[in-house]
């Protein structure tokens, strides 16, 4: 049986629980552990009444750690909750005795493959921790001051070295763990640099292209998708029924971040792509337009439970960064509109050449152009 953590308040309900039914389908031993950060997501997801999938409060986490209480008044919401990175498996491996690995999952993560390569490299290696690195493409190496691996999957073993491994990851983070780049540090994340020379043989950088795969590192691999059958409009309903391969592997786990509606009606989404690439038409419906599926279904699941449960309504963004980033977004296209199941970028661009067109934009006028949050 293989136990995983999480965590996300009501705004990442409907991820959080289509990520569970993904995990849930393609490792059907698995257990799910969500760390609820309001009791309306722990409510609702008691409600739902299975029993993998096993809910702990905050308020339960936070009677147990005070430290991790404390460092609430020092930082931002988002800060928190990159806090809590470390300290929520941390709190599963001392606290549930019949857990002997624990693998954390960012909530926007989706399945399509069993993840039962990724222990059996762990495995094969007799390691204790395992990461993944961004895999940047070269024209993005300029994110690496954001941390060169991603917190997006990790796992830890409950022997002396994971345990001790979470320990210092989180006496780091609770006494700095802010969102921007200071001294080398970056939010939870910038600490994952150091792993490789502090614990040596014992961490896996796990090398699979297929697991989080992502915005920030599809465009340098060979990504392929089973051609949807003659009189089929519409690939494959389910993740990872469409037979997705990248650079000959499963396409295992791929992390769909700052993918979201802009609107209340759900017609236009934030691709998360153009600060790195456009993904061409045939990839974006072979994982987009089933993550999409999935993510209609757990909204329909949720709302039988409790009729107000939507994505979180965007506030509007007119702020100096909008205005920067607006004509990059007429030119590239980072929004995509909903037609059905399948996603429109609907400009005039360098589509998958956005990411590198930008940084050539940045080193040639010598400025940041905003990122699109």
């Amino acid at each position: 049986m293989n136990h995983y953590c999480t965590y996300f308040d009501r705004g990442f309900l409907i991820q959080g629980l289509a990520l569970w039914r993904s995990l849930a389908r393609h490792d059907p031993a698995a257990v799910l552990w969500v760390l609820a950060l309001d009791d309306a997501t722990s409510v609702v997801l008691r409600r739902l009444g299975d029993a993998r999938l096993r809910v702990v409060t905050l308020a339960e986490l936070e009677r147990d750690d005070p430290p991790l209480a404390a460092a609430k008044a020092n930082r931002t919401r988002v800060e928190y909750f990159f806090t809590l990175s470390p300290c929520w498996p941390r709190w599963l491996l001392a606290h549930q005795p019949e857990i002997d690995r624990i693998t954390y999952l960012d909530a926007d993560l989706c399945f399509f493959a069993p993840p039962a390569p990724v222990f059996s490299a762990m495995d094969a290696a007799g390691a204790s921790v395992l990461i993944t690195p961004h895999r940047f493409s070269p024209w993005l190496s300029h994110y690496e001051q954001h941390g060169r691996f991603n917190v997006g999957i990790l796992v830890f073993r409950g022997d002396a070295t994971g345990r001790a491994c979470l320990d210092d990851w989180r006496e780091r983070c609770l006494a700095w763990c802010h969102d921007r780049v200071e001294d080398g540090r970056y939010a939870d994340q910038g600490y994952l640099d150091a792993w490789p020379e502090r614990w040596g043989q014992a961490l896996l950088v796990l090398d699979h292209p297929g697991v989080n795969l992502a915005p920030w590192n599809w465009m340098q691999h060979r990504l392929q998708a089973a051609a949807v059958p003659p009189g089929q409009d519409s690939p494959p309903s389910e993740p990872g029924s469409a037979g997705l391969t990248v650079d000959g592997c499963p396409v295992i786990v791929f992390h769909f971040a700052r993918f979201r509606p802009l609107d209340a009606a759900a017609r236009w989404w934030q691709s998360g792509q153009l600060d790195y690439g456009i993904m061409p038409p045939r990839w974006r419906e072979a994982l987009y337009s089933p993550y999409l599926r999935a993510l209609r279904a757990a909204r329909t699941e949720l709302r039988a439970l409790d009729p107000a449960i939507d994505f979180p309504r965007r506030a509007g963004r007119l702020g100096r960064d909008f205005w920067r980033a607006l004509p990059l977004r007429l030119l590239f296209g980072g929004d995509w509109l909903r037609a059905g199941d399948r996603f429109f970028n609907l400009r005039f661009g360098l589509g998958r050449w956005s990411g590198r067109a930008l940084a050539i934009a940045r080193k040639a006028f010598r400025r940041r152009i905003a990122p699109v949050a």
